[in-house]
């Protein structure tokens, strides 16, 4: 089904009817994708539903009958964020706030995506899940709020999985911002003291129709790919993966540099591993290494860049 296609194809007694909010983001279409057998899903844009209006919520609800709600809907403009607080929060906190009203009014399941950026960085092991958030800019502490606000009005009953370093083939993301600059320039700098974990958005789709599978669950909950790296790790790994692939032509020089010498207008944290446990524990699946995960999506991007070219 489309984005923003509200329309019903007839659900069968067996099947479960998902909703899932941002429907062009990297997670959404992710979701959509790897949806599996037995579901039916019904993807909105933020055209189709805004979720900032407790009304349209409210009769998008009655008219739907979901089963699952599962919300990838975000404001994820950290600097811009620093701008316009208002229209992060009416994103981040009110618009997930009445999804989860929505969702609980009428005894939906409700999965909340959230993020590192909840945590401060001065931690030097990875975050868990029961760790005091300390966010240090407004797109963090946006997505707190939306967290307490999903917790509250689903009585805890909600999953919240918070993830970090997202990309995928689809939409606008790091990777691929990466692979533009290494064919536009000679050289380029990278951070080389911010350490994280890049996340495949596929992994964190499966992950998450694996938590809906599983009734009982609730609470918060890590997820980014195995391993740690650097911003310019990162950035390394792009460049010698995209070669081997045919993505890029030519190698260009990519330097460390402090954070120091990267200003930009939200602070970031400097150490935001999260640790996955108590999801590789319960759910017993792991999480890939990082950079077989980078390999499989450049390698799905290279496939969709020949379609184009043919």
């Amino acid at each position: 089904m489309t984005p923003g296609d509200i329309s019903s194809q007839g659900q069968s007694p067996s099947s479960k009817r998902v909703l899932i909010t941002g429907a062009n983001g990297q997670v959404g279409w992710e979701l959509q994708r790897t949806a599996p057998e037995g579901v039916e899903v019904i993807a909105l844009d933020s055209a189709a539903l805004d979720i900032r209006d407790q009304a349209q919520v409210n009769k998008i609800f009655n008219e739907l009958t979901p089963d699952v709600v599962i919300n990838a809907a975000a404001y994820t403009s950290v600097d811009k964020a620093e701008k316009e607080p208002e229209i992060a929060y009416a994103v981040n906190a009110t618009g997930a706030g009445n999804l989860a009203k929505a969702s609980y009014s009428q005894d939906a399941r409700f999965i909340q995506i959230s993020t590192d950026f909840v945590f401060d960085g001065k931690q030097s092991t990875p975050y868990l899940p029961d760790d005091l958030p300390n966010p240090l800019g407004v797109y963090g502490a946006s997505k707190l709020k939306g967290e307490q606000l999903v917790s509250e009005y689903t009585h805890g009953e909600a999953i919240i999985i918070r993830t970090a370093w997202v990309y995928s083939s689809h939409g606008e993301n790091f990777v691929k911002t990466m692979l533009r600059l290494m064919r536009e320039r000679n050289a380029l700098s990278v951070v080389v003291d911010q350490i994280g974990s890049p996340t495949w958005a596929n992994g964190l789709a499966q992950t998450i129709w694996k938590m809906t599978k599983q009734p009982k669950i609730r609470g918060i909950f890590h997820w980014t790919d195995a391993g740690v790296a650097s911003w310019y790790d990162f950035s390394v790994a792009i460049q010698d993966e995209a070669i081997k692939l045919g993505l890029l032509k030519r190698n260009a020089i990519v330097s460390p540099i402090p954070v120091s010498d990267y200003i930009t207008i939200a602070p970031r944290p400097v150490y935001s591993v999260l640790g996955k446990t108590k999801v590789w524990e319960g759910f017993g699946v792991r999480s890939e290494y990082w950079q077989h995960s980078l390999s499989r999506m450049l390698t799905e991007l290279r496939y969709n860049e020949n379609d184009k070219n043919r």
